[in-house]
Parts: C-alpha cells; sequence; structure tokens
C-alpha cells in the first residue's frame, strides 16, 4: 500500500482506471436506449398507439439522467490527458487529439444540440421533426461510441502513420482510424451498449410486472424489447467471437493472459482449453486449472489442431507481457458467462412468449422469469466493465501496443497531488452516484404519466389501450 501511494504512475493509473470505469456506466444506457427511443416514437407515429408515445415520453427520462451524469463524470477523464498523461498526449496528439475533437464537435455536439427538442419539442415541433430530432440524438450517441472506439483500436493496433523521435507521425489518416482493431471492436461495443440497454429496460419493466402496475404497458415493453434481443443477443455472441479472434491474430500476449496460456502450443498440436484456473504471475504457472482438451483449437481455428502456434506468456521477458493475469483471465470469463446467460433468457423468455405465457393476463404469474430480467438489468454494465479491463489491462505494459510503454506515459507529478485528485474525484462520483440513484428510483417509482395528451397527428385517430386515458381524437 505504501508502494502504490509512493508511485506516480500507479496513482495515474489508477485514477484513470476510476474515471474510465465510473464513466462507462453512463453512455452504455445513453447509446442503447436512443435507438428504443426512435423506435417507440416511431411505432407511435406509424400505429397511432398512445401506449408507444407515453414510452418513448417515460424512457426519455432515464435518458436524461444518463446523460447529464456521463456529461459530468467524463469532464475528469478528458482533464487527465493533459495532466496524468502529458507525454503521452505529445507523443500522440497527432491523430488521438484529432480523433477526440471529432468525437466532441461531431458526435457530442450533435447529441446535446438536438437533446432539447427531443424533451421538451413534443409540442413545439411537428411530430415527424420530433422523431427526426430523437434520430439525430441516438446517432450522435452513436458515432460518439465510433470515434471513441476508433481511438481506442488504434492504441491497440497503431496504424496510418509511424513513430519518429517519440513523436507520432500521421500519414494517412483514413488508415489510422480505420486500423485493423477498429471495425469489429466498433461492432462489438455497439450491440453490447444496445443489449445491456434492452435488459435494463427489460428489468424495469419486469419489477413493474411483478408487482403488478400498469401491467398492460409494461408488457408490451419487455415484448419490444424482446424482439429486437432475439436478434441482438446472438450478434453480441458471434461479433465477440470474431473480435477475440483478432486477439489472436494482433495482441498474442493478451490472448495469453486471457487463457492463463504460460506455455506456448506449437502448431499442429490441439490446445486445451482452460475453463477455470488460479493464475500465479510470481511462479509463472497456474496453481490449479480445469481444462477441455482440444476445446481451444477449435474456439480459434474450429479445427482439432492449430495451423497458427499459441505462444505462451513466458514467451516474452517480463517486461513485455500483461502482469495480473488472474484479473484479465477471470474479467474475459465473466463478460462471456453474462453474454451466455443473457442469450439463454432471451431463448427461455421467447419460449413462454410463443407458449403463450406472457399475455397481459397471464404474465404476473412467471415471477420465477421476472425475477431472472430483474437480475439481469444490471449483468449487461459488468460485461462490459469486464470487456474493458481485459481490452486495456491486457493490452499493458503497452500504452500504445508494442510502441510506447506507459511508464513513458505518465507526467512527472508528486504522487500527493495525484492522491488529492484522485480523492477529490472519487468523492465526486459517489455523489453522483447516490444523485443517479435517487433521481433514478424516484423516476421508476413515480411511473409513467398515462394521462398525458399526445401532439396530434395529421389525418389519423389515436388508438387507445385499455390501460390508456381517452384523450381528444383528431378529426
Amino acid at each position: 500500500m505504501i508502494d502504490l501511494l509512493s508511485n506516480t504512475v500507479a496513482l495515474s493509473r489508477l485514477q484513470f482506471a476510476l474515471t474510465a470505469i465510473f464513466h462507462m456506466l453512463w453512455p452504455v444506457l445513453t447509446t442503447g436506449m436512443g435507438i428504443y427511443l426512435v423506435v417507440m416514437e416511431g411505432l407511435w407515429l406509424k400505429t397511432k398507439n398512445i401506449d408507444y408515445y407515453h414510452h418513448a415520453r417515460f424512457w426519455s427520462k432515464l435518458y436524461l439522467l444518463n446523460f447529464g451524469i456521463g456529461v459530468a463524470s467524463g469532464l475528469p477523464m478528458a482533464f487527465q490527458f493533459g495532466l496524468n498523461w502529458a507525454p503521452f498526449s505529445e507523443s500522440v496528439g497527432d491523430f488521438l487529439g484529432t480523433i477526440l475533437g471529432f468525437e466532441s464537435t461531431m458526435a457530442f455536439m450533435l447529441e446535446a444540440s438536438f437533446l432539447g427538442i427531443m424533451l421538451f419539442g413534443w409540442d413545439r415541433v411537428p411530430p415527424l421533426i420530433h422523431w427526426l430530432a430523437t434520430m439525430l440524438v441516438a446517432f450522435g450517441a452513436n458515432l460518439s461510441t465510433f470515434w471513441i472506439l476508433s481511438a481506442n483500436s488504434w492504441l491497440q493496433t497503431p496504424a496510418g502513420g509511424e513513430f519518429v523521435k517519440g513523436k507520432f507521425v500521421v500519414q494517412n489518416y483514413f488508415e489510422a482510424i480505420a486500423n485493423p482493431f477498429m471495425f469489429k471492436s466498433f461492432l462489438h461495443m455497439f450491440f453490447a451498449t444496445l443489449e445491456t440497454s434492452l435488459f435494463v429496460i427489460g428489468g424495469i419493466s419486469a419489477w413493474y410486472l411483478i408487482n403488478k402496475r400498469n401491467t398492460a404497458f409494461f408488457t408490451k415493453s419487455l415484448k419490444v424489447i424482446l424482439a429486437v434481443a432475439l436478434i441482438v443477443a446472438p450478434m453480441q455472441i458471434f461479433i465477440g467471437h470474431l473480435s477475440a479472434e483478432q486477439v489472436y491474430h494482433y495482441q498474442p500476449t493478451k490472448l495469453a493472459a486471457m487463457e492463463g496460456q504460460w506455455e506456448t502450443v506449437p502448431a499442429g498440436v490441439s490446445a486445451d482449453w482452460s475453463v477455470l484456473a488460479l493464475p500465479n504471475d510470481k511462479a509463472e504457472q497456474n496453481d490449479w486449472e480445469i481444462k477441455i482438451p482440444g476445446a481451444l483449437s477449435y474456439i480459434l481455428e474450429f479445427k482439432p489442431s492449430l495451423d497458427t502456434p499459441i505462444k505462451g506468456l513466458k514467451d516474452w521477458p517480463a517486461s513485455d507481457r500483461p502482469h495480473m493475469v488472474g484479473l484479465i483471465y477471470y474479467s474475459f470469463r465473466i463478460m462471456v458467462g453474462i453474454g451466455l446467460f443473457l442469450a439463454g433468457l432471451m431463448f427461455i423468455t421467447v419460449v413462454q412468449w410463443l407458449r403463450g405465457k406472457l399475455s397481459v393476463e397471464t404474465i404476473a404469474q412467471q415471477k420465477w422469469l421476472l425475477r431472472a430480467w430483474i437480475f439481469a438489468a444490471p449483468l449487461g454494465y459488468l460485461a462490459v466493465e469486464s470487456g474493458w479491463i481485459v481490452r486495456c489491462v491486457g493490452r499493458q505494459p503497452w500504452i500504445v501496443y508494442g510502441e510506447l510503454r506507459t511508464v513513458e506515459s505518465a507526467s512527472n507529478l508528486p504522487p500527493g497531488e495525484i492522491l488529492f485528485s484522485l480523492t477529490g474525484i472519487t468523492i465526486l462520483y459517489v455523489v453522483l452516484f447516490i444523485g443517479a440513484l435517487y433521481f433514478g428510483s424516484k423516476i421508476i417509482r413515480k411511473g409513467p404519466n398515462l394521462e398525458l395528451s399526445p401532439p396530434q397527428l395529421k389525418g389519423s385517430q389515436t388508438i387507445h389501450e385499455p390501460n390508456s386515458r381517452p384523450v381528444s381524437i383528431n378529426n
């Protein structure tokens, strides 16, 4: 503990980890929920069913809460590049600064600009214009994901230029943006945010259903997200596998840490898959291990034996490979396990739907299923955070993989100053988290306002569900 408090690099890493892990909680929901709001508002415009309008109004409150805390929590994270990581910013700023600038001006400003219309423009702009604003908010949120993943993927597989005297010189911006990791990483994160949002919405809907509040209303939201999850959950598993394959080809040290692989498995040999183990960094071995013979060969290459060797961690000097192998190893398994659990829950729920068990009259009786959805609501967050731990801790000791080390990138600050800012940020985040829980629970406890009258839609009648209160009908 004393060594940590006197180590500038370790404290800077700890501070960045704190800000990244906390900040990640909020845009994960806004990027996925934005798409859900577009779907709900589109269904309202198409069907004239007032319930879809009420859904758009209700869930947008949680969207706003997440957006606000995401902005507040993201500022300390951004400031660190100039404070704690000034040598890193100077070294790669010509590229990374441009990309983060794109994220701010193209994505964040687009989302923020149209957010006011989405929240407060229902009776002030025509319905189609309002829907367009909602689409632009959702597009801006996901465009932000694209730029952030492009920047982080470049750290994993730098491309588009070269380092000259410790400074990255950009030769081709398009090649740098579309680096080898970018496309699959973006898709993996896109589906992760969407799946997390779907199961949060599903979990909240299940809470209302199990408490028999607005049953018809929240049965509808559960069925809508279930229809989308039917595509998203399997796609996320598939894209996740493709992401693991690119680690196999581009970052062999990270793959070895993910699999707790200390010894090299040569080409032409069948590789066993480690299901559970206890990695021991000092002894360079797993103290105990449960394996499935030959399974890793099929996971990586769909073959009984490997065409490409899997290098073990011991093939690299200790200074050139990731440490904290146990953290990387189990973070990867937590992410995969949650993905499989969510897909399984989705499949079981679809079966119950086909059996007629999700009708308004019977859904409250499915208490075991509804409890499973409530339990699943926070799991997507845990999977996303675990994936980022694998992605970033597994990249160590490099901040730019194979080019720039983390220890060379931290500002030479007195440890006391970093400890002071770390303490201040921690207090700020605790306050923000308590505020989020308070206001979020207040929104959920209050529930949707079914008294709201929707804006008039030209030439159409508004359709009312049994749980909706009648409003004026257009001429």
